[in-house]
């Protein structure tokens, strides 16, 4: 993910001059999808690959045939993948998207003394939104230009103008993006508050003018009182949004029978966003339970039902202190979420009582509590969302890291690309817990180009393991010298294939484009579709994304695939963030341990470094303690004092709190132009 300049917008439109993504010329991505693939791959299962391959890209074949009607596509089209991408990655997928898709920030630790400072932050936090919305209903939110990799190119915008008005509609076999841009239906004036599973209309604008701070306080008390009164208390109905996608869609359609449901659903389906006020958890409040608790908010026994997963954005505040947002991922990119909340957490503490002073609306309404008429067959089906949720809960394993041995500035210190180390440092780490190496998906910002999301960094590359091997299998065998220069061949491959991605020039969404214009054809699935090796290429166990923030939050989310690795990670000035998810029911993963190897690879490689490169003084690096204080979260380190601490009583009337960190830079200088899997 990029850290981006910015200037306004200006009120031009997102996608105005930005050029068309490029077709890859068919040879190209034929011979690197080899080079890709060769090592993951037995010599036998390779040599048929290579047949079918050349097969495929044989003069006059198949593959010319589908690439001619590509370009005829990109001609027409004003993103040539776009369309493919999203219904692949994301629509056509039936996994419950809590764990599985929607990824998370978690913010700091909040210290709420009493229950009315959860509300006073809320009420805050919807200011903070609101005022975001307007940027956007101005078109006056800065366009972001890229750096890092091939910095100063403009980038594409259209995501953010999905984050309030857009919602996923679950579909039977798929779903769908809805966006509301419809000029004949009015803009939503109205979020949802969900609390104790019940969801409440909380209305922002009344008499065309937006509640100020103080307002949204008061609303937010009534909600909190109407939500406390058991006689009213609905069932929770948000526990069918966790389930899965074809699972929800029948549910949904069982819903849709009754006329009251209905106005219930269309009322949420037209809101800006949620704000979900959850009850205490209970538990320890560590990292790595706080980032669990954001992913799949405990089940149905804690705040699972206090939620709707449709929905791009949903903010939650937990009476504990445990706050986050969690994302619809198929309407936007890391970075747009990233960007949203750094803009909300430095709103609360840069602008603490614009709106406290202003004029309150006399008499407000009460909000307004959404009501369901619930069947048998509603309740049988809650019944079962509990469990799979449940299910969901215990199968999570997750392990959040902060490493404190050194981040990004000792790397960018051997003349290293930071995002391209710690992507070599976690080949490292796969390879020694399990012997061999892995497709690995690290997602590539293509918003270089109109209606861009993302591509793939098939980080995996044969240099990645040459080195691997030589810190594993070949310790005594190898010289440090010989290693060193592995080392920084493998990050030159990762940073060239980067180069590759960002510019459009990647294999993976080209390879897509020709398998689904082979499909809308109605031809018979080519034989490279059919392949061995596209299963095993496209089955990403290592599923990795940087996402960079100028705060001391970071991002979660869970494994693609049942045996696989989630691993996102933050890279500050003196330290890196690392949030590594997996399953229990996998006999061949186990997330604490693959922290603590990758924890002692990051030692070998610093110590590597040092060794080969006098330049840098080992002296200056923290020595860190041993490696099995390592292997726990350190659940303490939100509290400690922040490098430039901020004066939060400053200007205050009743200052919410907000604990927020900035770290020793006030921009996290992102090496490469990567984004969130998010």
């Amino acid at each position: 993910m990029p850290v981006l300049d910015q200037e306004p917008s200006k009120g031009l439109p997102s996608g105005d001059a930005l050029p068309k993504l490029p077709l890859p010329a068919l040879r190209d991505t034929l011979e690197m999808y080899l080079r890709c693939v060769k090592h993951l791959l037995t010599e036998e299962q390779f040599n048929k690959t290579q047949h079918v391959v050349q097969k495929f890209g044989a003069p006059g074949g198949v593959g010319e045939l589908l690439q001619s009607k590509l370009m005829e596509r990109r001609d027409n089209e004003a993103n040539w993948v776009y369309d493919y991408w999203l219904k692949d990655m994301y629509l056509n997928n039936r996994l419950a998207l809590p764990i599985n898709s929607s990824p998370v920030m978690v913010f700091p630790q909040q210290h709420f003394k009493a229950p009315i400072d959860s509300l006073r932050f809320a009420a805050h936090l919807i200011s903070g939104a609101l005022e975001y919305k307007t940027l956007l209903d101005l078109r006056a939110l800065p366009v972001e230009y890229a750096r890092g990799q091939l910095a100063g190119t403009r980038l594409c915008m259209e995501q953010y103008y999905r984050l309030f008005t857009s919602y996923r509609l679950p579909g039977p076999e798929r779903d769908t993006l809805v966006a509301q841009e419809s000029s004949v239906m009015p803009e939503p004036e109205h979020i949802i508050v969900a609390c104790k599973n019940q969801f409440f209309v909380l209305d922002v604008v009344i008499n065309f003018r937006r509640l100020n701070e103080r307002d949204l306080l008061t609303q937010l008390e009534k909600i909190a009182r109407m939500a406390d009164s058991k006689e009213e208390r609905l069932p929770p109905i948000g526990l069918l949004t966790s389930d899965g996608r074809t699972e929800w869609a029948e549910s949904r359609s069982v819903l849709m029978r009754e006329s009251t449901n209905r106005d219930s659903l269309d009322t949420i389906e037209r809101c800006l966003c949620l704000v979900c006020l959850d009850d205490a958890s209970g538990l320890e409040l560590s990292d790595t339970t706080r980032a669990a608790l954001m992913l799949h908010g405990g089940g149905a026994a804690k705040n699972g039902g206090n939620r709707w997963y449709d929905k791009p954005m949903q903010f939650v505040v937990g009476a504990d202190g445990c706050c986050g947002v969690v994302c619809e991922h198929s309407a936007f990119e890391g970075i747009v979420l990233v960007q949203c909340t750094e803009y909300l957490l430095k709103y609360m503490i840069g602008s603490p009582s614009k709106l406290v002073r202003a004029a309150s609306v006399s008499e407000l309404p009460a909000p307004r509590r959404l009501r369901w008429k619930c069947t048998p067959d509603i309740h049988k089906l809650l019944a079962s969302s509990a469990d799979r949720l449940q299910g969901e809960v215990k199968n999570l394993d997750m392990n959040v890291h902060k490493f404190n041995d050194y981040g990004k500035e000792f790397i960018k210190k051997q003349k290293m690309s930071p995002d391209a180390y710690i992507q070599v440092a976690l080949q490292l780490a796969y390879y020694r817990c399990h012997g061999r190496p892995v497709s690995t998906y690290e997602s590539a910002s293509i918003r270089r180009f109109q209606q861009g999301r993302v591509d793939n960094i098939r980080s995996a590359t044969p240099e990645a393991l040459a080195f691997v091997k030589a810190m594993t299998d070949g310790k005594l065998s190898t010289t440090d010298t010989e290693k060193m220069e592995m080392l920084q061949s493998a990050i030159s491959a990762q940073t060239k294939y980067t180069i590759l991605a960002i510019t459009g020039m990647a294999i993976d969404n080209h390879i897509l484009g020709l398998r689904e214009i082979a499909h809308e054809l109605k031809m018979e699935k080519p034989e490279i579709f059919k392949d061995e090796a596209h299963l095993i290429s496209n089955h990403f166990i290592l599923s990795t994304s940087q996402v960079p923030t100028t705060v001391e939050m970071f991002c979660s989310y869970g494994p693609v695939v049942p045996n696989g690795y989630g691993a996102c990670y933050n890279p500050q000035s003196d330290h890196i963030i690392f949030s590594v998810s997996s399953f229990h029911e996998s006999s061949q993963t186990c997330s604490a341990e693959f922290v603590k190897i990758l924890v002692q690879g990051l030692l070998d490689m610093r110590d590597l470094c040092n060794k080969c490169n006098r330049g840098s003084n080992p002296t200056e690096q923290r020595q860190g303690p041993k490696l099995e204080r390592h292997t726990q979260t350190d659940t303490k380190w939100q509290n400690k004092p922040p490098a430039r601490p901020t004066d939060l009583t400053k200007n205050q009337q009743t200052p919410p709190q907000v604990l927020l960190m900035t770290p020793g830079q006030t921009k996290a200088e992102a090496q490469t132009q990567t984004s969130s899997e998010e």
